[in-house]
């Protein structure tokens, strides 16, 4: 059995039918929130999609971490493919009653897995360059898209846990942004996918971040909207600072996704 299967009883529902297609295993994340208005992102998400709220508000989501062990059931973990940083930029809908992730942006070190991200799963993977060092327990994280006619995007920042490991309990804003065991995506006909994931429940700490430029947010709602990013913003669309929460690792499995 893999290590991600071995808790279930913290999902909101079953396991899918059929085997898993994929595993990985991600380190050193940080989730970086802030709230943000629906409008902004209503006209970005199919309309067959609720855009989830906590207590009436949207959020969005800046995810850098990096990736291992990346590979496909019953094949082994190639050294030159298997690991490499990955940055996310996301934001929450449901379906049916089922909450998820939709991805405006996925910029990773790794121009296979990008193509076969974008082909498998219609994900909007985009290649970029990237570093991702732990110097003695802080994370010093770099990423530019390098993506052919890509709308430009970059976060620098460094980032490090600042308290004890704790489990986000049900009905906290903590376990709306982080516990979810589905994505949403959608292909160039307009057909929106679920594929279904398993992980043990985060193990979450406080975290305290230098965020020294950031234009992935303004890149990704611009880049929905057919419009060149502003690059010298260097602050998502709200002026707050962001709820930070950093998860050492995490081991997945994924299932290919199926249609609506």
């Amino acid at each position: 059995m893999h290590r991600a299967l071995t808790e279930v009883a913290h999902r909101p529902w079953p396991l899918p039918a059929g085997p898993w297609i994929m595993a990985q295993t991600w380190h050193d994340l940080l989730f970086a929130h802030w709230p943000i208005d629906v409008a902004l992102l209503r006209p970005l998400i199919p309309a067959a999609l609720e855009i989830d709220k906590f207590q009436g508000q949207t959020w969005i989501g800046v995810v850098p971490f990096r990736m291992s062990g990346v590979r496909l059931r019953g094949t082994p973990a190639l050294p030159a493919l298997s690991a490499f940083p990955e940055l996310n930029v996301r934001t929450y809908v449901a379906h049916g009653g089922k909450p998820g992730v939709w991805f405006f942006s996925l910029d990773a070190a790794n121009a296979i897995a990008v193509s076969i991200a974008r082909a498998w799963f219609h994900l909007p993977y985009f290649n970029a360059r990237m570093r991702c060092e732990n110097r003695g327990g802080e994370i010093k994280y770099f990423s530019e898209r390098t993506h052919r006619n890509a709308t430009k995007a970059i976060l620098r920042a460094r980032y490090r846990p600042a308290g004890k490991i704790f489990q986000a309990q049900p009905g906290t804003l903590e376990h709306f942004l982080t516990e979810r065991y589905c994505l949403y995506a959608s292909d160039k006909k307009g057909k929106i996918s679920r594929g279904e994931i398993q992980h043990a429940p985060w193990q979450l700490q406080p975290a305290q971040a230098e965020i020294q430029e950031n234009t992935m947010i303004p890149a990704a709602i611009n880049m929905e909207c057919g419009a060149p990013a502003p690059l010298s913003q260097t602050s998502p669309p709200h002026p707050n600072e962001p709820l930070l929460h950093f998860s050492h690792r995490q081991d997945v499995v994924v299932w290919h996704p199926k249609p609506l």
